[in-house]
């Protein structure tokens, strides 16, 4: 018998994604503090909050195979998580403006043995300039508000993108060729192609 897999995110984007590849799975947040340490550049961050998740969940939820993830917005080294109010969220939707940054996704699993295993993907995404008007018409929207670097590619922000280089469903939140490629390794059930 498989073990039962678990997504440790109560992201509603996330869970849509996992649900592309024909997989039954349980959702248990895997909440740790998001702050970046001293000096950590931002995949080793990245990487350490999916660790963190997994392990958090897989010590609530022993014997099922634990997937977390962290999805994080870099510009100029500085790394945007979530905002945390208003004034973030348009100091960051300000320095996207009319640039590319990078989206950078850590994804960690520990499967019912204890096995760990990890994949890091990063895409590239350019923005068009956003003028002062169109800033706060998407604030006011409430879209960027529980999304890293304040905005969401699937929603309204996606009028607001030139290009995407890489995974898009990186960029929301859950790299699936290499989710899908990470489950097969450790589920023996069968894992769909992602659409």
């Amino acid at each position: 018998m498989t073990a039962p897999l678990v997504l440790a995110s109560a992201s509603p984007r996330r869970r849509a994604l996992l649900a592309q590849l024909g997989l039954s799975f349980e959702v248990a947040a895997g909440d740790v503090p998001e702050t970046p340490r001293e000096g950590e550049r931002a995949e080793q961050f990245a990487l350490r909050m999916a660790r963190e998740k997994a392990a958090v969940v897989a010590d609530r939820c022993p014997n099922k195979c634990i997937l977390a993830a962290d999805t994080v917005v870099v510009v100029d080294g500085t790394v945007f998580g979530k905002p945390t109010d208003r004034d973030d969220a348009r100091r960051m939707l300000q320095a996207l403006s009319g640039r590319t940054h990078r989206v950078l996704t850590a994804v960690a699993l520990i499967d019912a043995a204890g096995r760990r295993d990890d994949v890091f993907v990063e895409s590239h995404v350019r923005f068009r300039a956003l003028t002062a008007a169109e800033i706060e018409t998407y604030l006011d929207s409430g879209e960027p508000f529980d999304k890293a670097g304040a905005y969401g590619l699937q929603g309204q922000a996606r009028q607001f993108v030139l290009e995407v280089r890489g995974s898009e469903s990186n960029v929301i939140g859950l790299p699936m060729d290499e989710v899908a490629a990470l489950l097969r390794r450790h589920l023996p059930a069968r894992v769909d192609t992602p659409a």
